[in-house]
């Protein structure tokens, strides 16, 4: 995971937070939260990066929608990460 850019990881968090988000709805909410417009550029070739490294599963929910899903191994590096910034973060 630490070889992900922050925005891979955002994608993660967002797509560990929903039940298979369409790239629409990964879409919306980055820009919900980052208050800027994502376009498909920068998007889907993101998503693409974190489904090669197989942090995340891509299928089809129709012949014009994907869907995005964490995978173990994705839900395991967010964790790892967790684990790596509590380190420095003292509640």
């Amino acid at each position: 995971m630490h070889d992900l850019t922050g925005f891979q990881r955002d994608l993660l968090y967002v797509i560990n937070g929903f039940d298979q988000p369409s790239g629409q709805s990964i879409k919306d909410e980055l820009q919900a939260t980052y208050q800027t417009e994502i376009n498909h550029g920068r998007l889907y070739p993101n998503l693409d990066t974190v489904v090669n490294k197989e942090l995340v599963e891509k299928g089809e929910l129709d012949r014009r929608t994907n869907y995005y899903a964490i995978t173990e191994t994705g839900e395991q590096a967010i964790y790892e990460r967790r684990e790596w910034e509590d380190q420095y973060i003292d509640l």
